[in-house]
């Protein structure tokens, strides 16, 4: 998913009502004593995280035009909240309806960001680090968002499942579909929700099979990534 027309190639695309209807309401293991011990200890540390997986739907280019957004919050590798939400952005173009369905006329009457950020804020307090699919689209879309309206910028790094996915089981090529029917996740591609749960299920698999966070190259700094020297 990438602001310049991240959208090709739709799966299961859910109709716009039902969109609205739902927003309202690898390690190696040794096999020797002292590594199984290790490898039991290094999952039940990977359990034992709390993060939440976010999804964004975008209504135009602009990286803070988002429109819908899908959180959901996994401790101890089980699911424990779930939020999906319209999101009235800051203009009324809508440059991506043909991918998710939704118009103007869906999210006028819809909170803006800023209104639903106490609501957001408060289920991000307790997680170690945010996952997402393509993770530098949810992220920016996210520090866009924060910088509009002027509030403060989650500090937790991001994990991206598209990295976590092509490390883990070489799955080519990765959207999320595609990781998806890997694994068997139920989805409805580009319905925020529905989105962010897949993500959040994409680590639980990963964590089911030794990763971990923080040991493994598939997060992004909070901080603005800085340009290499050529």
């Amino acid at each position: 998913m990438q602001i310049v027309d991240p959208h090709a190639n739709l799966v299961n695309l859910m109709p716009t009502k039902d969109i609205v209807k739902q927003s309202r309401a690898k390690t190696t293991v040794n096999h020797n004593a002292s590594d199984t011990i290790a490898h039991k200890a290094h999952l039940k540390t990977s359990r034992s995280t709390t993060f939440a997986a976010i999804d964004f739907e975008t209504a135009s280019y602009s990286a803070d035009s988002a429109c819908a957004i899908g959180l959901v919050v996994v401790k101890d590798s089980r699911i424990v909240r779930r939020e999906n939400h319209l999101i009235r952005p800051p203009d009324r173009r809508f440059d991506f309806t043909y991918v998710h369905g939704l118009t103007w006329d869906d999210v006028r009457e819809a909170p803006t960001f800023a209104e639903l950020w106490p609501l957001l804020g408060e289920a991000l307090a307790e997680v170690d680090f945010l996952a997402a699919h393509n993770a530098s689209f949810d992220k920016r879309v996210l520090t866009s968002c924060c910088r509009t309206y002027r509030l403060a910028e989650p500090a937790q790094s991001f994990v991206c499942t598209v990295q976590l996915s092509r490390s883990l089981w070489k799955v080519r090529p990765t959207k999320l579909p595609d990781v998806c029917r890997h694994l068997c996740i139920p989805l409805q591609h580009h319905e925020a929700g529905s989105d962010a749960e897949a993500c959040a299920r994409i680590v639980i698999a990963a964590c089911e099979e030794g990763w971990q966070w923080g040991r493994k190259k598939a997060t992004l700094s909070s901080k603005s990534p800085r340009k290499k020297k050529p």
